[in-house]
């Protein structure tokens, strides 16, 4: 298929519910659009969108997650200031927060190609390609989806990005969370993607290298990558 043309919008730091309202309003604008065409025979052109933005602290639910991994009652989410939200995406529980890029793409995957599994595998792929720039090797782990690195030393499997896509129509929302400079001690209150009994951890980049990382130019990477991992032009 032709190189789709792809709106690249930065909501920058953002409450979860408003982010997730406004994700609505645009993936319904794309399933009205593609209805109408079908329907009518018009040839209105599709709109895509590419959302990065940054999130308070918050912790999401999905479908196939369960409420006992979030650690903390309504009382103590409350105290630390900490929202809560069952959603619609894939996936358990995560958490997301101030220096993590969280991304949401609002593609037709009827203009690219219909394939659920290979639009995961390329999500991860643009953080695959990111962290090889930083020279942090990264790799898929076949049971769990998201963005891994190896084993090292004394330290086992470390998740560095969460995955949890919704789609209708073929039109997708939510995204990925990439851990940069993020806080991890909010992981501990939950069991972050339902991996508390394994020999796994969660991670970020500032981490990794011990210092930190220079988000925006984190940010522009990862906008590069995606255009080459979903042959895609952005524009503002």
């Amino acid at each position: 298929m032709k190189r789709q043309l792809v709106q690249f919008i930065d909501w920058g730091k953002i409450s979860y519910k408003e982010a997730w309202e406004k994700q609505t309003v645009l993936h319904e604008e794309l399933k009205s659009i593609k209805l109408s065409n079908r329907k009518n025979g018009t040839k209105i052109p599709q709109k895509h969108y590419l959302i990065f933005c940054e999130h308070y602290p918050v912790f999401t639910l999905g479908k196939s997650g369960k409420i006992d991994h979030l650690l903390l009652n309504q009382s103590q989410l409350r105290e630390q200031n900490i929202e809560f939200f069952k959603i619609n995406r894939g996936g358990d529980i995560t958490y997301h927060g101030p220096e993590q890029i969280v991304v949401y793409p609002i593609f037709d995957l009827d203009e690219m190609f219909t394939d659920v599994h290979k639009y995961v595998r390329f999500l991860e792929q643009t953080v695959i390609d990111v962290l090889d720039k930083y020279h942090i090797p990264a790799q898929r782990i076949k049971e769990f989806t998201g963005v891994w690195l190896p084993k090292k030393e004394f330290m086992p499997e470390r998740k560095i990005c969460a995955i949890g896509v919704h789609l209708s129509r073929w039109v997708t929302m939510h995204g990925l969370a990439f851990n940069i400079n993020t806080d991890l001690e909010y992981f501990n209150k939950i069991i972050p993607c339902g991996i508390g009994d394994l020999d796994k951890e969660v991670t970020s980049m500032e981490k990794e290298i011990g210092q930190k990382v220079d988000y925006a130019e984190v940010k522009n990477l990862l906008k590069k990558s995606f255009e080459n991992t979903f042959n895609i032009t952005l524009y503002d």
